[in-house]
C-alpha cells in the first residue's frame, strides 16, 4: 500500500513539474499579495500635492504655508500667480488642494481681526478631500495663537486678542464628497478591463483545447486575419458593455458625465484595445483555460491595488507608485474621473492618453507577433 501511495505522490510531483506556469503562480501569487496589500492598502492619506497662491507675500502668509507643509499631510508642489493656474492644476490632477491667501492677510492679523484664507480641494477623491478639509480646520483652530505670537515677535507690540486665522475650505467637482461619484467611474474602468481581458484570454486556448486551432492552421487564412477576426466580436461585445455600464452609472447611481461623452467613448475604446490585446497575449502563452484564468487574476490583483481604484496613490511608497505607472488602468481611471466628474477636455488628459496609447500599441504588436508565430 505504501509503495502504491508513494508512486501516486511521485507521479503528481512529475505532473506539477511539467506545468511550470502554474507552479510559478503558486509561489508568486502569495508573495505579490503580501507585498501589494502590505504597502498599497493604506487608508492614511498624507503627502497631498498642494498649490499655493500667495497674494499677500508677507512673512505671515509664508508662515501659514509652512504650517500646512509641516503637518506632512501636504507637499508644496506649485506656487502660482492666478486663479487660472489653480484651476488648471486641479483640473489636470497635478495637485489635490490649493491654498489661496488673499491680499491684506497680514494686515488683518496685526489688527487682531479675522485673517481669512481659502483652501480649494479636489473633491473627486472624497478620502483625500476629507483629510485636506480636516487639516485645514485643525490649522485654523490650533494655529491662530501661534500666528498672533509671530506678529508680536515681528512687530514688537502686543496684538489685540481675536479669532486669528479662518481657513475657509471648499470642495470642487464633488461638493458633497459622495463616495459613489468616486467609486462608480473606477468600477466602470475595472469591470471593462476584467471582462475584456478574460473574454479574449480564453479565445485561443479554447480553440486549442477543442482541436479547432489545427483545422484553422491548414486553411488559407493568415495569422493576422485570424487574430483580427477573433478580436472584432469581442470589441463589439465590449462596446455594448461600455454603454451598459455607463447607462447604469448615470441613470441608476446618478453619476453625471460632466465632460464630452464622445471624448469619453473614444478614450474608452483606446483602453479596450489594450485590454483585448492583453487577453489575446495571455491566450498565446497559456496552454489551458485554467492557466489563462490564473494569468488574468495575476494581472487583476495589482490593477485593483496600485491603480488608485480604492487607495490613494499619493500615500503609497514611491516604488509602489512607480509600479502603478506600469498599469494602464491607472491612466484610464484618471481619464474616467477627469471627464465624468471634472468635465475636463483632451488638453488636460495628454499625460494619461499618451502612456495608454503606448501600452495599447505595444501589447497589440506583441500579441500579434506571438499569435502569428504560433499559427504559422
Amino acid at each position: 500500500m505504501l509503495r502504491r501511495l508513494l508512486a501516486i505522490i511521485k507521479k503528481e510531483f512529475i505532473q506539477i513539474r511539467r506545468d511550470p506556469p502554474s507552479l510559478v503562480m503558486v509561489f508568486v501569487m502569495p508573495v505579490m499579495m503580501l507585498l501589494f496589500f502590505g504597502y498599497a492598502v493604506n487608508m492614511d492619506v498624507d503627502h497631498i500635492p498642494l498649490a499655493v497662491w500667495d497674494q499677500d507675500q508677507s512673512q505671515f502668509s509664508r508662515l501659514l504655508t509652512e504650517n500646512f507643509v509641516q503637518t506632512r499631510y501636504f507637499d508644496l508642489s506649485y506656487r502660482v500667480q492666478s486663479s487660472r493656474e489653480v484651476k488648471a492644476l486641479l483640473d489636470g490632477g497635478r495637485v489635490r488642494a490649493a491654498l489661496v491667501i488673499p491680499p491684506g492677510y497680514a494686515r488683518a492679523l496685526r489688527r487682531g481681526e479675522i485673517a481669512t484664507a481659502q483652501l480649494v480641494v479636489d473633491g473627486s477623491d472624497p478620502l483625500v478631500a476629507r483629510t485636506a478639509l480636516s487639516m485645514a480646520e485643525l490649522t485654523s483652530r490650533y494655529k491662530s495663537q501661534e500666528m498672533r505670537l509671530a506678529v508680536v515677535d515681528a512687530e514688537g507690540v502686543p496684538v489685540p486678542a481675536g479669532p486669528g486665522v479662518d481657513i475657509r475650505a471648499r470642495a470642487w467637482y464633488n461638493p458633497g464628497l459622495e463616495s459613489t461619484k468616486f467609486n462608480i467611474p473606477g468600477l466602470i474602468g475595472l469591470i471593462m478591463q476584467n471582462i475584456t481581458v478574460m473574454l479574449t484570454a480564453f479565445a485561443l486556448v479554447r480553440e486549442r483545447e477543442r482541436g479547432t486551432l489545427e483545422q484553422l492552421m491548414v486553411t488559407p487564412i493568415r495569422g493576422i486575419e485570424l487574430m483580427a477576426g477573433k478580436l472584432v466580436p469581442y470589441i463589439l461585445i465590449a462596446l455594448v458593455d461600455v454603454g451598459l455600464a455607463l447607462g447604469i452609472g448615470v441613470f441608476w447611481f446618478k453619476v453625471p458625465v460632466v465632460g464630452s461623452i464622445f471624448l469619453l467613448l473614444g478614450l474608452t475604446f483606446l483602453f479596450l484595445i489594450f485590454a483585448l490585446g492583453l487577453g489575446m497575449f495571455f491566450s498565446t502563452i497559456a496552454r489551458t483555460q485554467l492557466q489563462a484564468m490564473q494569468m488574468t487574476m495575476l494581472f487583476i490583483l495589482p490593477s485593483v491595488l496600485l491603480s488608485g481604484f480604492i487607495f490613494p496613490r499619493a500615500s503609497m511608497p514611491l516604488v509602489i507608485q512607480y509600479l502603478g505607472n506600469l498599469i494602464p488602468l491607472t491612466y484610464f481611471l484618471d481619464i474616467l474621473r477627469g471627464i465624468m466628474l471634472k468635465g475636463v477636455g483632451i488638453e488636460y488628459l495628454w499625460d494619461d492618453v499618451l502612456p495608454l496609447a503606448v501600452f495599447g500599441v505595444a501589447i497589440i504588436t506583441l500579441a500579434s507577433w506571438r499569435f502569428r508565430k504560433r499559427v504559422e
